[in-house]
């Protein structure tokens, strides 16, 4: 099922499947700003990533001597969300657990993701609660792809990437799917990068972030461009295909990030994992601005 957001500007499609944003266009110049899924290159939009964020090794975990197996980045975002509330302009799913979501995470909650579009921006909205009877540990993240170029005249090396604030940030490397957090460096995010398929030929850019950060996809050659903002969330990750050359880039604020290279396994001690006691509701957002 789709649902169909929209104001005089802009209009918004997301599917029940993994409440994934399918499209975001704006209404006066027919652009499309989200990436459309080929699967020669990467068959999704927007996924929501929950209850991990990334992979595990393996795709096991360890909690209370159970083992468990999750696949990369998890499960919502292959399930089909309840539409719970619907206006003109907003949207909320909710997606709860059951007998398959516990056989491979044992735990009892209500994840709730509401989208509403406002003017020119698309506010993304998370609600995890806890209604299970012990502490919930979990990640989730998010991961739009947006078309690069936006401008059909322009080709992929006329963008780059800008971050506010204009300043340095730790980055994270990567070994295969895991992270080197011993071998963190620092990120020159106070510069614009500019883009090219060789810039993701280790995988994802992984910084870690604090407070309010934006980051921007735009080209000198356009005024066309698309703003990433958020509060809060500890990790970002920008994304394109390698060696295979597409034509989007992704920007995915987390809570949560994949297992380190020298990871035990055991869910508790996990990097960057989220805790939330019984009955309690953890909250994030982020938003999507074009122009």
């Amino acid at each position: 099922m789709v649902v169909i957001l929209e104001n005089e500007q802009y209009r918004a499609e997301l599917a029940t499947l993994g409440a994934e944003l399918q499209h975001l266009v704006a209404k006066k110049t027919g652009i499309e700003y989200i990436w459309q899924a080929d699967p020669k290159h990467w068959g999704r939009h927007a996924p929501i990533l929950f209850p991990i964020v990334g992979a595990l090794k393996n795709n096991h975990y360890h909690y209370q001597g159970q083992t468990y197996e999750l696949p990369r980045h998890g499960f919502a975002r292959d399930k089909e969300f309840q539409v719970v509330s619907q206006t003109r302009s907003k949207v909320t799913f909710r997606l709860v657990d059951d007998e398959t979501t516990r056989l491979v995470y044992p735990f009892s909650f209500q994840l709730e993701v509401c989208y509403e579009l406002k003017d020119n921006q698309l506010t993304v909205s998370y609600q995890v609660y806890n209604s299970g009877n012990e502490c919930m540990l979990f990640s989730i993240g998010a991961h739009p792809a947006f078309r690069v170029p936006l401008d059909e005249e322009l080709a992929f090396s006329d963008y780059f990437l800008t971050a506010f604030p204009a300043k340095s940030r730790t980055t994270l490397p990567l070994v295969g799917n895991f992270i080197d957090y011993s071998n963190r460096t620092l990120g020159q995010t106070n510069a614009p990068i500019a883009f090219n398929q060789a810039l993701f030929a280790n995988d994802a850019l992984i910084y870690e972030t604090k407070g309010h950060n934006e980051w921007t996809i735009q080209s000198e050659k356009s005024p066309h461009k698309v703003t990433v903002s958020y509060e809060g969330f500890p990790y970002v990750g920008v994304w394109s295909t390698y060696p295979v050359a597409s034509d989007f880039v992704c920007i995915e604020p987390w809570y949560g990030i994949a297992d380190t290279v020298d990871a035990s396994g055991n869910l508790a001690d996990k990097k960057g994992i989220c805790r939330l006691d019984p009955n309690q509701l953890f909250e994030a957002a982020y938003h999507i601005s074009v122009s």
